[in-house]
């Protein structure tokens, strides 16, 4: 989770008496104002918004449970022994009193967290809410608005990717459940409501409105929160959050807050993400999900003018696995994903979620930007594995090769050369590996501040491939003859790493 950033289980704090005097004060002196603003806003507050949420949140409150859970953690070995003089009168005293007399407890030790929850099915006792609730837990307890408390049997499934897990109660009677609304009919402005245990205090509720949508907050690969300022805090986590017709739209999972408290920025899994998830768990005891193949890039503004589009539109492939989904459909480094299944790709960051959502198995249409012109490739969807998910790209920073490299010409800031066998050894270079080899870069120009370093070896050029420096001056050439201003590079280090840099041209 990025800085800044709060997961909203586990954790039960007290206000201090000054930070609560400083709120008291603080409405003391707002009272003491005209009271015509206060009347006017009231006034227009009660024509726009809900009259009252009493009857939904009565309705609704004995579905959402409160979670608490235990485990068993390795604590310290003791405290040492205050440095007393060896004989001293008091040695024999701290040493009684620390070791035998209740000092400081030793070795392992229990803690308790708690969370939030709610019931999808009430007869069969199914239970969700997010993963970093349960998360570790050796006894997970599950206490309902009406004092009942149940024993959660079995974790049915967990997904770290989207913060959601699926827990499993034997009641002797059915449980109040509730249903999952679509969070895509949602608008920015439309209110919701979210109950839960914020702070421990239990059975709390809060009503505001949905402030965004899509937002990412670099939690994970398919960041596509809802955004609210119904006041979510810690312990909300896994708490549902309701639209006025009483439907679960999102799952809260997180707030921004530099205190730990609601400042009135929270943020919920969409409800058609968690249905597709917990179906999925509750089938499986795992996700599946759809799986191309490639690694991607955002298209920047330089790139964007590269290729001829606009910013932000479609994926960069980098580079493709071989004997996936997309190597064996055709798709190629350079391409530029527009479509995926008759949905348009709008930003990088779209494309793993549309995939990943994308039935396993099913044949799809992509349609593709390739060296200035478009055409449509089909792909059978694959299973994502772990071990699939693409690892950033480490770029090294090797010293510049010295001995029997030929010598390179000196372009955009680079010191070029053929590759060797005896560069291929020195930067651990693969033979499969084809390009040029960088030896030197201008600390001063464009090209360094992409970060093209010693040791790269730069593959394409205006999607041209390269075998020697001249190659790169042409198509540098056959560039600025087009009217464009920088030159798309295809770089690649010695551990397989691609990405695609688009260098300004002097």
């Amino acid at each position: 989770m990025r800085k800044g950033f709060v997961r909203l289980g586990d954790v039960v704090m007290s206000v201090s008496r000054s930070l609560a005097s400083w709120k008291v004060l603080t409405l003391s002196a707002a009272l003491t104002m005209s009271l015509a603003p206060v009347i006017a806003t009231t006034t227009a507050r009660a024509q726009y918004g809900p009259t009252s949420v009493a009857p939904l949140a009565k309705k609704l409150s004995d579905a959402v449970v409160n979670i608490s859970t235990s485990q068993t953690v390795k604590g310290p070995q003791g405290v040492p022994l205050p440095k007393v003089p060896k004989g001293a009168p008091f040695e024999d005293f701290f040493e009684d009193f620390f070791n035998k007399r209740g000092g400081v407890p030793r070795g392992d030790r229990k803690i308790s967290s708690l969370g939030s929850g709610f019931v999808i099915d009430g007869k069969e006792g199914l239970v969700v809410t997010n993963n970093h609730v349960i998360d570790g837990a050796e006894e997970i307890i599950i206490n309902f608005a009406d004092g009942s408390k149940l024993k959660v049997d079995k974790v049915l499934g967990k997904d770290t990717k989207s913060d959601l897990a699926l827990l499993k109660v034997s009641p002797k009677k059915p449980l109040v459940d509730v249903k999952f609304g679509s969070s895509a009919v949602l608008e920015v402005g439309d209110w919701v409501l979210a109950i839960g245990n914020p702070f421990g205090l239990g059975g709390s509720v809060s009503v505001g409105i949905i402030s965004a949508k899509s937002r990412d907050i670099n939690s994970g690969p398919y960041d596509d929160y809802l955004q609210t300022d119904a006041a979510i805090n810690k312990g909300n986590s896994g708490g549902p959050l309701f639209n006025m017709n009483g439907e679960v739209v999102g799952v809260n999972t997180a707030i921004i807050s530099p205190t730990g408290g609601s400042i009135g920025i929270g943020f919920a899994v969409p409800s058609d993400t968690v249905a597709l998830v917990i179906d999925q768990l509750k089938e499986f005891g795992a996700t599946r999900r759809g799986w191309l193949g490639v690694k991607i890039q955002t298209v920047t503004e330089d790139i964007a003018e590269t290729l001829g589009l606009p910013e932000n539109t479609g994926a960069l492939i980098s580079a493709v696995t071989p004997d996936s989904p997309a190597g064996k459909s055709g798709l190629e480094a350079g391409d530029v994903i527009l479509k995926f299944d008759g949905k348009d790709v709008t930003t990088m960051r779209g494309l793993p979620k549309i995939v990943a959502q994308t039935p396993i198995g099913k044949a799809v249409d992509i349609e593709v930007l390739r060296k200035g012109a478009r055409t449509t490739k089909q792909v059978a969807v694959g299973l994502l594995e772990d071990e699939d998910l693409p690892s950033p790209a480490n770029i090294t920073s090797p010293e510049p090769l010295e001995g029997d490299s030929p010598k390179a010409e000196a372009v955009i800031g680079l010191k070029l050369s053929p590759l060797t066998d005896a560069a291929r050894k020195k930067f651990d270079l693969d033979d499969e590996i084809s390009g040029l080899l960088v030896d030197d870069v201008d600390p001063e120009s464009p090209a360094a501040l992409k970060g093209i370093k010693p040791g790269d070896v730069i593959v394409e050029a205006g999607q041209d491939m390269l075998k020697n420096p001249d190659d790169l001056t042409r198509s540098i050439d056959k560039i600025k003859k087009s009217g464009r201003k920088a030159v798309l590079l295809r770089v690649e280090d010695g551990k397989g790493d691609l990405r695609f840099v688009a260098v300004p041209l002097p």
